[in-house]
């Protein structure tokens, strides 16, 4: 036999069972508008591409072109800072250039500029200086310029603070 209380949880649990079905329905369709949204808009961005001039695309070309090391002549024509504030990172298991992250070595993340570019840094404040070696992408925090191993901050004289003002100057061997 079934008692009232038994047939009330039983209703409460369906009920729950029901909303949360409806709620994670509701949750599918949104992801699934989005992609759709997603998709409609890299195929009007693409469509846009072939709309455009034939001059256009040459510039796009040239402005995609990598290269693993930066060339003196096109040192000057990046829009990179040459000054701005530094940090230092301890963390992290691999870079994305995929080695493995070594606070020891020598190394730096930088925004934009190719992997093995030496880049001098020197703390504006205490004139001192260390080559570091781009390896990785970052600082993802607004308003800086680099970021540096531990063991170029210790060479900056910038591990107390954390942060220093710095001048960036691309070295070129």
């Amino acid at each position: 036999m079934v008692t009232a209380a038994r047939a009330g949880k039983f209703v409460r649990l369906l009920a729950v069972t029901l909303g949360a079905a409806s709620l994670a329905a509701c949750m599918q369709t949104s992801v699934v508008t989005q992609k759709s949204d997603l998709r409609a808009n890299r195929h009007a961005s693409v469509d846009q591409d072939r709309a455009a001039s034939p001059m256009m695309k040459r510039r796009v070309a040239a402005v995609r072109k990598h290269s693993r090391y930066a060339s003196r002549k096109n040192s000057g024509d990046a829009k990179t800072p040459s000054h701005g504030v530094a940090s230092f990172y301890t963390e992290g298991t691999k870079t994305a250039s995929g080695e493995k992250f070594n606070t020891l070595d020598l190394t730096a993340a930088h925004p934009t500029l190719p992997f093995g570019t030496k880049l001098r840094v020197t703390n504006v404040a205490s004139g001192k200086s260390v080559t570091v070696r781009v390896n990785d992408r970052g600082p993802y925090v607004q308003g800086r310029v680099v970021d540096v191993s531990y063991s170029a901050a210790d060479a900056l004289g910038m591990v107390g603070k954390g942060v220093a003002k710095v001048k960036l100057d691309v070295v070129t061997d």
